[in-house]
């Protein structure tokens, strides 16, 4: 007898994290060669990271992080990320992968403006899948977060914490900060 498979979950492919060996320099390139905006900046797990993007909707479509080794085979791609429409839909990718064989490093994160759910594939590489939030906080910002629970539980949890937190406002106050930052970016990059 033949199982049924509920159908999966829409994945829409978001934004790339490269490891570098000169932060300043990418950044530098990003920015001033590529006209990306920098959105944030902070340390995670002993790392500089710097957020950048072009579009005020994205939080961030480029994330450059330090700690690239100057070695031959060290993967400089620190992940793939794929955006769903609701936490639900993470949630629903957790239960699909948790018990595949050869999955690992399996972490729920509550960023504040995004839930994630990052995982490595059978081949060590690392996915991301997550929703945003209607809220912006300074990133960067991992606190754990239970996939197993019930999303309405999630939410008002992640919505406390996040109404607390350093640059709280509702995500298109922010967005259209970004907007603003962006129009004075190519102003500068065209004149």
């Amino acid at each position: 007898m033949s199982e049924t498979k509920p159908p999966p979950v829409k994945l829409a492919f978001s934004h790339v994290g490269i490891h570098c060996l000169d932060l300043s320099r990418m950044v530098d390139f990003y920015t001033r060669a590529l006209g990306f905006t920098e959105t944030d900046r902070g340390v995670v797990r002993g790392l500089d990271i710097v957020f950048t993007t072009w579009d005020p909707a994205d939080h961030h479509q480029v994330a450059l992080v330090s700690g690239r080794p100057d070695i031959a085979g060290f993967n400089h791609i620190n992940q793939l990320s794929f955006r769903v429409p609701k936490l639900e839909d993470v949630q629903a990718v957790w239960g699909r992968v948790k018990d595949e064989p050869g999955v690992h490093d399996m972490r729920g994160t509550n960023h504040g403006n995004a839930f994630a759910f990052y995982f490595r594939d059978p081949e060590g590489n690392r996915i991301e899948v997550f929703c945003d939030t209607p809220w912006y906080i300074s990133q960067p910002c991992i606190e754990l977060l239970d996939l197993s629970r019930p999303a309405a539980e999630v939410m008002a949890e992640a919505e406390a914490f996040c109404r607390s937190a350093p640059g709280f406002k509702p995500i298109t106050e922010y967005q259209a900060e970004v907007a603003r930052k962006i129009a004075r970016n190519v102003a500068d990059l065209s004149g």
